[in-house]
């Protein structure tokens, strides 16, 4: 069913509302037959999308509310999460930067609502990947990720004006004869303390010490 404008050949054009065979309403701009410009589109299971839409996708700025109480507004390209936008989860989390393909990736903020702690830093197809910092709320870890865990250097800063620098080593699977039909468990990267020192300028680029050290 669709009430609105149409243009001179009888295609939804301008403005309208429409229900769909499966329950969906949409209500909002058209072109040629096809949703595009502002619209909002409510899903039957609770879903609501509205903002910019190019021929039937969501295309450009626009807020999307799941069924779960999470909700996206941000960029979007082919109906896909893609650009700069923030993301509250179900759980309270946010994500606030980069996406491509409907995934976190490139720069981006995590907050993690429970404990208060923000990941800042890369991330590649949705997962922690590439320099960053894990900040908690009385120290912070600088280093980098791999497959969402750290690995290789970095350092532990506290907020007392200490820092404890080390690596993040994968430990090795140890096997034991028995178990053969068990999968293994995924081992935990351990850290290895080198040294502790005072608060010293870092970035993940360089390792130098700071001026007047050296």
């Amino acid at each position: 069913e669709y009430e609105g404008d149409r243009n001179a050949e009888g295609e939804r054009h301008g403005f309208g509302k429409a229900r769909l065979p499966n329950g969906d309403t949409y209500e909002g701009e058209y072109e040629h037959g096809l949703r595009s410009g502002r619209g909002t589109y409510r899903f039957r299971n609770g879903a609501l999308y509205t903002g910019d839409y190019l021929q039937n996708k969501k295309h450009g700025k626009g807020v999307f509310f799941y069924p779960d109480g999470s909700k996206y507004a941000g960029d979007w390209v082919h109906d896909q999460r893609q650009g700069y936008g923030e993301y509250l989860y179900a759980n309270g989390d946010t994500y606030t930067g980069e996406w491509a393909d409907n995934k976190r990736h490139g720069q981006g903020t995590y907050v993690y609502k429970d404990t208060g702690s923000k990941y800042v830093g890369t991330w590649v197809n949705g997962i922690q990947e590439g320099p960053a910092e894990l900040i908690h709320l009385n120290h912070r870890f600088m280093g980098r990720f791999l497959n969402g865990k750290p690995l290789g250097r970095g350092k532990f800063i506290f907020d007392i004006g200490c820092e404890q620098h080390g690596e993040y080593i994968q430990p090795v699977q140890e096997k034991e004869e028995e178990e053969e039909d068990e999968p293994p468990l995924p081992v935990e990267p351990k850290w290895k303390a080198s040294e502790i020192t005072r608060l010293t300028p870092w970035s993940p680029h360089d390792e130098e010490p700071a001026p007047g050290e050296g």
